[in-house]
């Protein structure tokens, strides 16, 4: 992914080798030989490319580990009156293939639609489908079809995104000792005492809860070579950065995977902390949540 630059997503500019759908479904099949064989890969994919082997719909929040730019903007138009962004949007996006934009409609005539305040949600989800499906649909098919000749899709639904990326990659072993030595506070300091109940949450959870943090944070299990000094980025080595949340504490912490920040909450005690903290790793991996 051009977001952190340690997960893997289909390229829709693959069709320039000739065999490239053979190369896709053989891959298809290798993973899903791996999961059954028990056979751990040092490969970690995008949220979006897990659910669609789960058969899940993707949307919007997927793209932020992905295209955080673009999310971005579409977050913007989502919070603003479409006229104060660009009052000549319409129903269409541009795609880049090798370097050259292409121009394609979101639906029959999308060039001709205009989006407005009414209709700006429904061109936010038909974008991120054109991105993030409909632009290697043809990969994307090859890819399943593959995977499923192995393991069919009602048995790999039963998982969820985090489940998968375990089930490829296996548990990560994480030394907390290191990524406290490579964490940085904003608003906050080391003796905090919600940044010393964080740790002392942190030294409480077993291997399969350490996993999930990590999902939530950096949206991937992987642990960088060479420690956490090396933790990646959207703009290259990004340290763990936990940052003081200013809403109250009746929100859950929230988490930004393309810069690997925890926004906290200033909780009032270890107890507190921990249940909102936990439930966030837990229920909230698209990144937000309310209490």
């Amino acid at each position: 992914s051009a977001c952190d630059r340690v997960t893997y997503s289909i390229n829709p500019s693959s069709y320039f080798n000739q065999h490239h759908l053979d190369y896709f479904t053989f891959v298809g099949r290798f993973i899903a030989n791996a999961i059954f064989g028990n056979k751990h890969l040092e490969c970690y994919f995008t949220r979006s490319f897990y659910k669609h082997i789960l058969g899940k719909p993707v949307n919007y929040t997927d793209l932020e580990a992905e295209d955080n730019s673009f999310y971005n903007g579409l977050q913007c138009l989502l919070d603003r009156p479409v006229d104060t962004i660009d009052p000549d949007l319409k129903f269409s996006t541009d795609i880049n293939e090798f370097g050259k934009l292409r121009r394609v409609d979101l639906m029959p005539g999308g060039a001709h639609v205009k989006v407005t305040d009414e209709n700006k949600k429904a061109y936010v989800a038909k974008v991120c489908q054109m991105r993030m499906t409909g632009s290697i649909r043809p990969q994307l098919t090859a890819f399943l079809q593959g995977f499923y000749d192995i393991i069919p899709k009602d048995l790999i639904s039963l998982f969820n995104e985090q489940e998968l990326e375990l089930l490829i990659c296996g548990l990560p072993t994480i030394d907390l000792a290191d990524l406290k030595r490579n964490t940085v506070y904003t608003r906050y300091t080391a003796t905090s005492p919600q940044i010393v109940w964080f740790w002392q949450v942190m030294e409480s959870y077993e291997k399969q809860d350490l996993a999930m943090f990590l999902q939530f944070i950096t949206g991937t299990s992987k642990v960088p070579l060479g420690g956490f000094a090396h933790l990646e980025g959207m703009n290259g080595p990004t340290k763990f950065h936990i940052q003081k949340d200013m809403r109250d504490h009746t929100y859950l912490p929230q988490a930004h995977t393309c810069f690997n920040q925890l926004d906290l909450p200033e909780y009032s005690s270890y107890e507190e902390l921990r249940l909102r903290f936990t439930t966030a790793i837990h229920e909230c991996q698209e990144g937000f949540g309310f209490a």
